[in-house]
């Protein structure tokens, strides 16, 4: 008996070094980009929706936490901002701000700030952050004139798991934040000599070793950036170069409102949307609203004394029939107080108010905010040195479509108009500017903006796709005080990014202000907001240096203003702007099904694609 005991040792001691290594599983949840989605109640149409939500990710939490007890749960910014129950919030609430009182109960292990959070200003972003009982962090934003982090940088997690074998072992797990740091231009007003963005790739290189070196397993990056699918590595769309940093286990993206993994990506440098991987590290980016749980799957293994990942998988999943009734049951007083904000009366419309061919032909949804912007700059440059300059007025289509899908379109019945109108009119809490422009100025703005288009063959098939499905709706800005047309037939002049592409092209041709052609050095004031104003977008000659005009008015209050003294809206768009025809060509694009009834010459439905969308088309022009 001891002899075979004896050889039984024999032969455990001689067995391969696999047979009892030790493995463990461990499963990181990620949402991102809720934008204050935490019921799955659409404000703008009053009504549940069940496309959306963090009401409607829960549940998927929930399953996945069972699925995997060595688990850790993610947020990965633009939390606060983006919902009327947002705007709601941001104007007070009582305790733990409502975002985080959510969370809080749900156990997040902490979370990364996005963009958005600093359109409210630092005061409020800093009370409402104090409110969570997980770490919220961000590395890249520092003191003016220092590399010392605004916020808490890193966090180092100290969590027990069980390994394959029921064992228990303590992993310390690293974690960063990260943010564009074009939050410096798009939200200036706030943050200019109180704080500076620094490139999020250069930041992450010096913190993921320390990280290492302070005893972290693992190194989790939560980074509120896109994928540049170009393969490039871009100061906004970061992901890529993060996920080829030494050190750097997993990759939790945002910001794009986007699916990672999804079949945009597939022909990226770098990206297998099988594995869920960029550059061979775990990644996902699950899309906005709470639409997407993004849920990493490591399978680690010790060896020589350090956890190593040896089996990496992203992967997401989309919400479904379940809704939880926690979000409704504890920020049940702000979803009231919201509903009562959105449901006030503002004025009345005898027309509807719809963004359906908004990207085609000029619309009085969107007219409307440039007709109340101008109001707003002509008081406020009366009596002084720029009063009797021409106004001009930007505005384009925020609900368009596109990623958000068909439901993503303003549509509003004739009839009273209420401040859940306004909201859906004018969706972000941007804040008034106007800018000092030349004419040549003004013609590269509407050149960037007709970046929209693609390009047409007139020679080319008699159906062709006008919208470039890449190109945002919100850059679309049409100018309101002048008049001119859009050759789409010409290459765009600037490239998505701003660049210049094409110097030989010119897609705005006949651009006129009272019937006379503009003329280069012809000076003209714009009524925009703070985005555009400051660079959002990549405009071509806007910055902060041709502002003149900054009232501290949200475009949205004003617009609230301008229809309260209307009163009635009984004007149409008045056409100042069109897409010149392309003889024998008709050019195809996509909107809501709904729109059927909408579409008027030269606008005309073509079929339904059982989506939720249909094909239109511009009528082609004779050869």
């Amino acid at each position: 008996m001891h002899f075979r005991c004896l050889i039984g040792s024999c032969i455990l001691l001689m067995a391969p070094m696999w047979a009892w290594a030790t493995e463990l599983q461990l499963r990181l949840l990620q949402t991102s980009d809720l934008h204050m989605n935490l019921l799955n109640h659409d404000y703008y149409q009053d009504r549940p929706d069940q496309a959306y939500g963090l009401a409607k990710t829960i549940p998927l939490i929930e399953q996945a936490r069972r699925e995997q007890r060595n688990n850790l749960l993610f947020d990965n910014g633009d939390l606060l901002q983006g919902s009327p129950l947002g705007d709601v919030a941001a104007t007070g609430y009582v305790g733990v701000h409502p975002a985080y009182r959510v969370m809080n109960r749900l156990r997040y292990d902490a979370a990364n700030l996005g963009n958005h959070e600093f359109n409210f200003g630092l005061p409020f972003l800093t009370k409402a952050i104090g409110g969570a009982r997980f770490p919220v962090l961000n590395a890249n934003v520092v003191m003016p004139g220092s590399e010392r982090a605004l916020f808490r940088p890193t966090a180092l997690l100290s969590r027990s798991f069980k390994d394959t074998a029921g064992r228990t072992h303590r992993l310390r797990i690293g974690v960063l934040g990260l943010t564009p740091p074009q939050i410096m231009a798009w939200d200036r007003q706030h943050l200019q000599g109180k704080a500076e963005a620094l490139d999020m790739v250069a930041v992450a290189a010096d913190l993921v070793p320390k990280l290492r070196q302070r005893g972290a397993d693992l190194v989790v990056v939560i980074a509120h950036t896109g994928i540049d699918v170009t393969g490039q590595h871009s100061t906004e769309n970061t992901a890529l170069a993060l996920a080829q940093l030494p050190g750097v286990d997993a990759v939790l993206l945002g910001h794009a409102h986007a699916e990672f993994p999804g079949p945009q990506y597939a022909k990226v440098p770098g990206a297998d949307i099988a594995q869920g991987t960029l550059h061979g590290v775990a990644a996902v980016m699950p899309g906005r609203w709470g639409d997407h749980l993004g849920v990493v799957d490591l399978r680690l293994r010790r060896e020589a004394g350090r956890w190593q990942v040896v089996e990496r998988r992203g992967s997401l999943r989309k919400v479904g029939d379940a809704t939880s009734p926690l979000p409704a049951q504890m920020v049940a007083s702000e979803h009231a107080a919201t509903l009562r904000h959105m449901r006030s009366n503002v004025a009345e419309s005898d027309l509807p108010l719809h963004s359906y061919f908004a990207q085609v032909q000029d619309s009085v949804s969107v007219e409307l905010v440039a007709r109340a912007q101008a109001w707003h700059l002509s008081a406020q440059v009366r009596g002084t040195p720029l009063e009797g300059l021409p106004i001009l007025s930007a505005s384009a289509p925020f609900r368009s479509g596109g990623r958000q899908g068909a439901a993503n379109y303003t549509a509003v019945a004739s009839g009273v108009l209420t401040r859940q109108h306004v909201a859906d009119l004018y969706v972000y809490p941007n804040t008034f500017k106007a800018l000092k422009l030349t004419g040549a100025e003004v013609r590269e703005w509407l050149e960037m903006a007709a970046g929209q288009f693609l390009t047409i063959d007139p020679k080319g098939p008699a159906e062709q796709e006008l919208i470039n499905g890449g190109f945002p709706s919100f850059n679309f800005d049409t100018l309101e005080g002048v008049q001119y047309e859009i050759d789409t037939t010409q290459p765009p002049r600037y490239s998505i990014q701003g660049d210049l592409q094409n110097p030989a092209a010119r897609r705005i041709v006949n651009l006129r202000w009272q019937g006379q052609a503009v003329r280069d050095e012809q000076l003209f004031l714009v009524a925009t907001n703070n985005y555009r104003a400051y660079g959002g977008g990549k405009f071509p000659a806007l910055g902060a240096d041709k502002v003149v005009v900054d009232s501290g008015a949200e475009n949205r209050e004003l617009l609230a203003d301008y229809l309260r003294r209307q009163k009635r809206i009984t004007e149409v768009a008045d056409q100042n702007w069109r897409l010149l025809p392309v003889p024998g060509v008709a050019l195809r694009f996509r909107s809501s099904a709904m729109a059927k009834g909408f579409a008027q010459a030269p606008v005309r439905w073509v079929s339904d694609q059982g989506d939720g969308l249909a094909t239109y088309e511009v009528a082609p022009g004779q050869r």
